[in-house]
């Protein structure tokens, strides 16, 4: 049974409606204002200090870790450091605005007009990029096949090396960072490392003060009941940890979880970005959990802990603009936790804490942490059960991940087989090596539907056969692919120029020894992450144009280029025999899953053949978001049937909605006919099931031989929704009775009354399937 201390600050989440917040921004402006002059990664170390030693800090009164971000939960954190024009141009429309609504006072509006845009305006990370794109870059945005990400926000999508400040403590840290300073006075990395290492120890010391006042308090200093008593000794515990964890490194479970924490919020008020997540936990929280245990702490107490994480998880959300929204719907903030898999050795990993951690799911039901469980060929039989009961739960955690696809995947990319059998996931499934890799992982999207509407819009009077197509979609590929990797680079160098991550940095392997920051190249790994989306729609269109065009003459390319730019209009029955007399993707056909399989592949090989300005390759994946639906918007009628503007397939390697009429185990295998070692930045496959089909134990067990097979597959990513058709309709009917519903999205869960009616429809539509 949930505590009524877990209830109580759960609740306190979600009673009030989201707010705007300007604090981080005016005291970044502040101290920005302050630092002109300086070198940008000392400049970005003070703004930092200045939030940290301002922001106003507090306590929930049933919470047993410390720290936030905001002092409302889930506030909107306004950064306008990268970009102060999306946010005037929203204002107004922040509460009623189609996706992630937030509230905002006319006073901050006022402030906002008259105090932070005045200052931004033409010195932001945003006026940057739009100096330096080149026209190429900016008209490939323009046709909709490329879309540049982060010229607007924080960069995330990374895990920082926890263990180091864990295995060490700030005192030490401090020390070393002195020392290598000595000898290089001049370096302003280091100089920028040393201030936001300090500011983050006296950080956790205002903490330690913020107790001290709460327990001067009479009801604490003399408790009258049980419940003041034994919050009383909390806040001494909690005191303790403080003042100990600003300085020492943790001994127990309890103190770990705490500085873990304090670390989170520090990242996040240095970035404001999504998806810095956790990587291993059960790894590297294990010995903590094991060492309070064998010294006789109770299991309870330490699972409550937890609980508190993963609240705390929950109480930060992502700001992002109606556009970026459509994208990201659903405030997805990306605390993603990889558990399970195997070891440097190739040796099982999986521990008590990862049991521990998907049991906990059943008590939160919220949509953070993002679960993942890591599963291999020997997976033991007890973990892959108590992830498929996890799943029947319906919130759409755990996601999978393969470790025989994705080991291999990043061995291709030339990391060495230690590291790749410690990958883990930042955001949604993107793959990243923990502690050694600034990744770019969302830098870019790539339409491939799009390019081959283009092609056919060039090409109206057809082509002499269906290969002298392919090479044509081809060339588009690799022309457009060379202007996203170009917007990209500017946007890399845009980060370093404007927005250089010190604290972050400290914590990335290699920039301490190289004494840059990870924007300059001081990772280990240096990739860019470019996804191409649309492989699914592009599998079944190219099979029509193949049979109805090049080998049934059922009509020329000309014809089929009018219907398609009159929308189907008068075209109907043909429209619906496109649709159901042609196979699809996503049905075990051989024939129209090579098509697509062939085309993604290409686009994987073009974009590896580019580097970034920090000596890294740009790595392809595939995976949308939520970004299927305004990247549909974007795409006229396509031979699939698809209307204009309708959805593109979701997930990235999913069947459309609807199309794959073979059942789950034929979906399977043909993302499985993919070359699913290319895109090892990440892919994405969602299967929804009837929750009657998981419902016993027999259910349970299909579940587990069905990721077995997905295992056996090679495919590298798997996540389910758990929901009735029925329940989802009422919800959208009656949202108030349904404020805890969680839904899968796309590499993330979210609160399902909190989107938008397109993204809802898209999860009603998908096929539900039974086992």
């Amino acid at each position: 049974m949930v505590s009524k201390r877990i209830e109580k600050i759960k609740n306190s989440l979600f009673e009030n409606d989201r707010e705007i917040s300007l604090e981080r921004a005016l005291l970044y402006t502040e101290s920005w204002k302050q630092t002109e002059g300086m070198d940008v990664k000392v400049r970005r170390a003070y703004a930092l200090k200045n939030i940290l030693e301002k922001h106003e800090i507090s306590l929930d009164d049933y919470d047993l870790l410390l720290g936030i971000r905001s002092l409302k939960p889930r506030a909107g954190i306004v950064s306008c450091e990268m970009s102060p024009y999306w946010i005037l141009d929203e204002l107004d429309k922040f509460p009623t605005r189609e996706q992630d609504r937030f509230n905002m006072s006319e006073e901050d509006k006022k402030i906002y007009r008259e105090e932070l845009y005045p200052y931004w305006e033409g010195r932001s990370l945003k006026d940057y990029c739009n100096n330096h794109m080149s026209d190429a870059v900016k008209d490939a945005c323009k046709t909709r096949i490329v879309a540049i990400n982060q010229t607007d926000k924080g960069q995330g999508h990374i895990i920082p090396d926890y263990e180091l400040l864990l295995d060490n403590g700030f005192d030490a840290l401090i020390k070393e960072l002195e020392n290598l300073l000595e000898k290089e006075p001049e370096n302003e990395f280091y100089k920028a490392s040393l201030i936001t290492l300090k500011a983050s120890s006296d950080y956790i010391l205002r903490y330690r003060d913020l107790v001290k006042g709460i327990l001067s308090e009479e009801r604490y200093k003399s408790p009258s009941n049980e419940e003041d008593k034994k919050r009383a000794e909390e806040l001494i515990e909690m005191k303790r940890i403080c003042e100990k964890v600003s300085k020492e490194k943790p001994e127990t479970f309890y103190e770990a979880v705490q500085l873990f924490w304090f670390m989170c919020v520090v990242l996040q008020h240095e970035s404001n970005a999504s998806s810095i997540s956790v990587g291993r936990f059960d790894q590297y929280m294990y010995k903590y959990y094991r060492h309070d245990i064998e010294n006789g702490v109770d299991r309870e107490y330490l699972n409550e802990i937890l609980r508190c994480l993963y609240l705390k998880f929950n109480s930060i959300v992502a700001l992002r603009s109606s556009e970026s929204a459509k994208y990201f719907a659903g405030f997805p903030i990306g605390y993603t936790i990889a558990l399970g898999g195997v070891d440097e050795r190739g040796k099982d990993a999986t521990n008590e804490l990862s049991y521990i951690m998907l049991e906990l799911q059943k008590d939160t039901m919220l949509p953070q942490p993002n679960l993942s469980s890591r599963v291999w060929e020997n997976s033991p039989r007890e973990f892959l059960m108590k992830t498929a009961e996890i799943i029947s739960l319906g919130t759409g955690l755990p996601q999978i991940f393969n470790d025989e696809a994705n080991i291999l995947a990043y061995t291709n990319r030339g990391v060495s087989l230690k590291d790749a059998r410690d990958y883990a996931i930042v955001g949604c499934v993107e793959l990243t090596i923990p502690k050694k890799t600034y990744g770019l992982h969302d830098i870019a999207l790539f339409n491939l539907l799009k390019t081959m509407e283009v092609t056919m819009e060039e090409n109206k009077e057809g082509f002499k056969d269906f290969n002298e197509f392919m090479n044509a979609i081809k060339a588009n590929i690799a022309k457009y692919v060379k202007h996203m990797v170009d917007g990209s680079n500017i946007v890399d160098i845009a980060h370093r120029v404007c927005a250089p991550t010190p604290f972050l940095s400290t914590f990335i392997d290699g920039c301490i020894e190289k004494g840059l920051d990870i924007t300059e190249g001081g990772a280990i790994y240096n990739f860019s992450g470019v996804q191409g989306i649309g492989c699914p729609n592009l599998s079944d269109s190219l099979y029509v144009i193949k049979k109805a065009v090049f080998e049934e003459n059922r009509l020329s390319f000309r014809e089929l280029v009018e219907i398609l730019e009159n929308n189907w209009e008068g075209n109907e029955v043909l429209r619906q025999r496109f649709i159901n007399k042609y196979s699809k993707y996503g049905n075990d056909d051989d024939e129209v899953d090579n098509l697509g399989s062939e085309l993604l592949s290409f686009y994987c090989d073009e974009v590896e053949k580019y580097e970034n300005p920090r000596g890294g390759i740009f790595q392809p994946g595939s995976y949308t978001v939520s970004a299927h639906i305004p990247l549909g918007e974007a795409v006229g009628a396509t031979p699939d049937g698809r209307m204009s503007g309708e959805q593109l397939a979701d997930g990235g390697l999913s069947p459309m909605v609807g199309r794959d009429k073979n059942g789950p185990t034929a979906s399977l295998k043909s993302v499985g006919k993919l070359d699913n070692i290319l895109t090892s930045n990440g892919s994405l496959l969602n299967v929804k099931f009837s929750p009657s089909t998981l419902a016993t134990k027999e259910g349970l067990m299909k579940l587990v031989a069905y990721i077995q097979a997905f295992t056996r597959l090679k495919i590298q990513h798997i996540q389910f929704n758990v929901v009735s058709v029925d329940t989802l309709r009422d919800a959208q009917k009656h949202p108030e009775n349904y404020k805890n519903l969680v839904v899968r999205v796309a590499g993330y869960s979210a609160m399902f009354i909190e989107l938008s009616e397109a993204i809802q429809n898209d999860i009603i539509n998908r096929s539900e399937h039974v086992l």
